[in-house]
């Protein structure tokens, strides 16, 4: 059932053209629009197909999961950690292939059209991929295309933002030559730069997917989707076995598989052992391919409430048992915590009572408690012990790195998924296990209370504080 020769070939192929000929419109049809939401899908893409590579999956073994702020705080087993990236990179995939096809509807191209039936069955293996290998010229060539496209694309936003601006300044202008006022020489000068422009964004509507058909730009995703998805199941393969070979990616291999899902198996490990996760839950087999699969929901299928769908989107996120900072919904919270705390360890400045009352008032209650109990037991020496703090700060600077970069990677994970800014970065994302959004909350918990106990041990002994408080 190759359907890829369709793709690549529809431009020459004069069946594919008499079929469409009743559909002239649709044919014709351009992006728009649509090129922005189109363009982002395609960074996104890009950015999947670049965290696959070899110095990206050799960064991801020897580097991410085995820091120590993963190793100590998530978990030190390295399956449990690959099949987290692994369901991650395959749910950001899902929603990827969910966008392409909805753009696919509006295409002339019958496989096209009908995308989400293709990748569906690409999930079940049923279709020959022919020789589409990661790296090669081949898929090398379409993702620099698309590349330049997203390029073209994002300098298109910014100049129709520059023109939205001039064309309301041209406005006023002329409401004040009504009133016969003097504008002066400038008038002529502002009026060229308008019209150039003007010339620049017709320029970059040819040159971006603004003027691209939806059967052209949909087929180069589509094609990249298949690369990346044989990308995913060749890297990951050796640490899941549930995944296929890709020289046996057909119906039997599936059929094979047994109803354990790697979401379920995830969350049994949070909740029998947080942060260091047992041999026997290992997701020795897990299921991650069908087509109305419960572990990864695919967009263009519209069934449940709209609270269901946002959890079903999510399913790696939501995978965080409760016993994790991420499953009590604190991860963002202590990331900034986090980061205020590294600001005033690294500042010069004094930080008054204010600042140090409104830091610790962002505590929970159980953490404020701990740091209490540590600063009463801490806080007993003599005014005099001033060479304390060098010990402390060596403490904390320890402590905070590998803490900070975690707390760092949480804010960027939030960035890099908020869906409602216009974002054309297709540089690879930050991966939930490189946050604090797995982490076991207990350990998290006492290593923010040991900064801020090392943060006001330091600012009291060097004498940095406006007053010498106990806070």
């Amino acid at each position: 059932m190759g359907w890829l020769p369709e793709i690549t070939t529809s431009k020459k192929d004069h069946h594919s053209r008499h079929r469409c000929s009743d559909d002239s419109k649709k044919k014709s049809q351009r992006l728009r629009i649509l090129a922005f939401e189109t363009a982002k899908t395609m960074s996104k893409l890009i950015s999947l197909y670049k965290s696959l590579s070899d110095d990206e999956i050799f960064h991801l073994k020897t580097h991410i999961i085995k820091s120590k702020g993963v190793s100590y705080l998530t978990s030190m087993d390295k399956e449990f950690l690959l099949s987290l990236a692994c369901a991650e990179r395959i749910e950001d995939l899902d929603r990827a292939a969910a966008a392409i096809s909805r753009l696919g509807k509006k295409c002339c191209d019958p496989w096209l059209n009908q995308f989400d039936l293709v990748y569906a069955d690409l999930k079940l293996g049923v279709l020959d991929f022919g020789k589409l290998e990661y790296g090669s010229r081949y898929s090398e060539k379409r993702v620099h295309k698309m590349e330049k496209l997203v390029s073209a694309t994002a300098n298109l936003h910014e100049a129709l933002a520059r023109l939205s601006e001039m064309e309301l300044m041209e406005k006023r202008m002329n409401l004040r030559k009504k009133k016969q006022t003097e504008l002066g020489a400038n008038v002529d000068l502002f009026n060229q730069k308008l019209e150039n422009q003007r010339k620049e964004v017709r320029y970059l509507k040819e040159a971006s997917l603004w003027r691209k058909s939806f059967d052209k730009c949909v087929a180069i995703m589509a094609t990249v989707v298949i690369i990346v998805y044989i990308r995913i199941c060749s890297v990951f393969k050796p640490y899941i076995s549930i995944l296929p070979a890709i020289s046996l990616l057909n119906i039997a291999c599936f059929q094979q598989q047994r109803d354990i899902y790697l979401i379920d198996q995830i969350k049994q490990q949070m909740v029998a052992s947080p942060g260091h996760v047992s041999p026997e839950l290992k997701p020795k087999q897990v299921r991650l391919y069908s087509r109305k699969s419960d572990l990864y929901f695919n967009e263009w299928y519209t069934f449940g409430t709209d609270e269901e769908k946002v959890v079903n989107k999510n399913r790696v996120f939501h995978a965080a048992g409760e016993s994790t900072v991420g499953g009590s919904g604190l991860a963002l919270h202590y990331a900034n915590v986090i980061m205020l705390v590294e600001k005033y360890l690294d500042s010069a400045a004094t930080v008054g009572r204010d600042e140090r009352e409104s830091l610790y008032q962002m505590l929970p209650e159980n953490v404020k408690a701990l740091v209490r109990t540590k600063l009463s037991k801490n806080m007993k020496c003599r005014e005099d012990d001033a060479f304390l703090a060098e010990g402390w700060r060596a403490a904390m600077i320890e402590i905070m790195g590998w803490l900070a970069p975690m707390a760092n990677d949480t804010l960027k994970w939030q960035i890099e998924r908020n869906v409602d800014k216009m974002k054309f970065d297709s540089k690879p994302c930050v991966l939930l296990l490189q946050t604090l959004h797995f982490s076991d909350k207990e350990k998290t918990e006492a290593a923010i209370a040991e900064v801020l106990v090392a943060l006001s041990c330091v600012y009291r002994f060097e004498n940095r504080s406006v007053d010498n408080d106990n806070g």
